[in-house]
Formats: structure tokens, C-alpha cells, sequence
């Protein structure tokens, strides 16, 4: 996968009486956005975010007629402009557009220059971020289920789930152990292609039974991984001082993929979320993940392993 624009993928088939464009005889209702803000809610509710997230919708107009979604990990200009195109009115994103809040939106600006285009053309914004991380199914189950592994439970249980399902990350099972190299190669086949590639801490001929997998940012959890017991950790953005001090503190074997790529599963697992509800309620609606690469990394550069 490489950096530009690329066809978004659709998770629902053409033909039959859904997924028209408007005026091309549908008898399936058009939804608003309010109804499909509903639904999004319904799985990810918002008072499930922590406290400095921000989380929901960031623009739009609750009346509007909603035909097409677009989902993404990043609301960046690019992806507005792949709505545009699509003809989207909805983009739903893992990442918030204004995480710490702003005191302008002027088109001069990056982010200003989003919101104007997202309101002249007509196209909301909704935001689900640590609310679908820790749902049922979430972020890391969609990152556990593009590597085939088998989830035993949440890594950081939600204390206020019953069913004991919801939470942070995932401790999952291999079908058959593998080693940490083998491990590492399977990450890099099956999760998107990025500039940083996957990166490996440990003893790379170490047998790995047990797996636990963050989407993300997770070198906060490393204590709760080697509480775990598991033989490797998956996630992403691990610092140096955590990942030194890990291989040291045990033989877990770290697995550090790309930000982005960690994520972008979830898209596909939100959008088939999205396109069942669709169906049960008889909407007219298309559903489409986007597969441009907005990981910020562009090109990779080394003289080879230092050892």
C-alpha cells in the first residue's frame, strides 16, 4: 500500500434494492444523519470515552439525508476530499479533528480549511476514539482478528461490564506457537504496509502462545501485559526507555507496528458494523472504508541491524 489516493473499498455488494444513489428508484428509506448518529451512539456510546477525549460529532446537520458513509482512522484534508468525491455526506473517524480544543477555525489553517470543507460540501463529521476502543467488539478486536488470533479476554477489563467483554486491549491465543520472527512477519502480512514497517524487541527464535494486542498507543500497558503472563505484546508507538525496560524486566517479546496501521482495521470492522444496522432497518445506504495510507511517515531509511 503506498501514499496518494487510492478507491475506497466497499462493504456492501452492488445491485438489488440498496446502495442507490438518490433517484434511481431505491424503495429503501434515505436516513438522517440523526438516525445514523444514533445508531454510531448505540455502539459506541459517547460516556464511554475518558474524560479528555473528544468524542461525537464534530459537524453536521442533524436534518440531512444521509446515503453514503465514509469511514477512516485520521480527519485530514485528504479524506474530506475522498468524501467529496464519493459523494459522502458522513465521515466517521477513529481520531478526534480537535483532541485539545481551538480557538479558531479560519481556512488558513489546516484544520479550519477541514471544517470549511466539510460544511460548504455538505458532509458531517463524527469522531468514535477511546469509547471504541474499549467496546465489544472494539479496536483491538478488529487488530486481533486481521492477525487470526483466537481472544481469550479484554487486557484492562471495563469494571462496569458484566459480561466482562468490554476494555482496554486484548489478550489473545495462536492456534499453533510460533516464533517472536514469525510472529512479526505475520503482523507485517497482514496489517497495512507502512513506511516504518514492524519493528521487533526480544529474542526472535522465542516461542509465542500467547499474544496480547493493543490498537495504538500502548506502551502505557505494559504492566498490565507482563501482569498477563502472555509471551508477546502487538501495539504501536512503543518509546525506548518502556520497550528497554521491558525486555529487561522479562522475556516478553514486543511486536511495534505503525500507528495508523493498528487502527485501520477497525474501519472495516465499524463500517460492517454500520452496513448490518443498515440492512436491519431497510436503509439506502452505502458504506466504504477508505484505504489511503494517513500515517504520517512517508519513507523508511537504514544501513542494516546494528548487530
Amino acid at each position: 500500500m503506498t501514499h496518494g489516493d487510492r478507491p475506497s473499498v466497499s462493504v456492501r455488494a452492488s445491485g438489488g434494492m440498496t446502495g442507490g444513489a438518490p433517484g434511481t428508484g431505491s424503495l429503501c428509506p434515505v436516513p438522517r444523519l440523526s438516525e445514523v448518529i444514533t445508531a454510531l451512539d448505540a455502539l459506541w456510546p459517547p460516556d464511554r470515552a475518558e474524560a479528555w477525549d473528544a468524542v461525537g460529532t464534530v459537524c453536521g446537520d442533524p436534518g440531512a439525508e444521509v446515503d453514503r458513509v465514509l469511514f477512516a482512522v485520521d480527519p485530514v484534508q485528504d479524506i474530506v476530499d475522498e468524501a467529496v468525491r464519493l459523494g459522502a455526506q458522513l465521515i466517521v473517524t477513529h481520531h478526534p479533528l480537535y483532541l485539545r480544543g481551538t480557538t479558531t477555525v479560519a481556512a488558513d489553517t489546516f484544520k479550519g480549511r477541514v471544517v470549511h470543507t466539510l460544511i460548504s460540501r455538505g458532509v458531517a463529521l463524527h469522531v468514535a476514539h477511546t469509547n471504541a476502543d474499549t467496546a465489544d467488539p472494539g479496536v483491538s478486536d478488529a487488530l486481533a482478528g486481521a492477525l487470526d488470533l483466537r481472544i481469550t479476554g479484554p487486557l484492562v477489563p471495563d469494571t462496569t461490564d458484566p459480561a466482562g467483554r468490554r476494555g482496554l486491549g486484548r489478550i489473545c491465543a495462536l492456534d499453533h506457537p510460533e516464533t517472536l520472527q514469525d510472529f512479526a512477519a505475520r503482523a507485517a502480512a497482514r496489517l497495512p504496509a507502512t513506511a516504518q514497517g514492524i519493528r521487533l524487541a526480544g529474542d526472535p527464535d522465542a516461542l509465542v502462545r500467547t499474544v496480547a494486542v493493543s490498537g495504538g498507543s500502548g506502551d502505557s500497558l505494559l504492566d498490565a501485559v507482563r501482569a498477563a503472563g502472555v509471551d508477546a505484546f502487538l501495539t504501536a508507538d512503543l518509546r525506548h526507555h518502556p520497550a528497554s525496560e521491558a525486555v529487561q524486566h522479562s522475556p516478553l517479546g514486543l511486536v511495534d507496528a505503525a500507528h495508523w496501521a493498528t487502527e485501520w482495521p477497525w474501519c472495516e470492522q465499524a463500517a460492517a458494523q454500520l452496513d448490518a444496522i443498515s440492512d436491519r432497518e431497510g436503509w439506502d445506504l452505502r458504506v466504504h472504508v477508505s484505504k489511503q495510507v494517513t500515517d504520517p511517515w512517508t519513507t523508511h531509511h537504514s544501513s542494516g541491524a546494528p548487530n
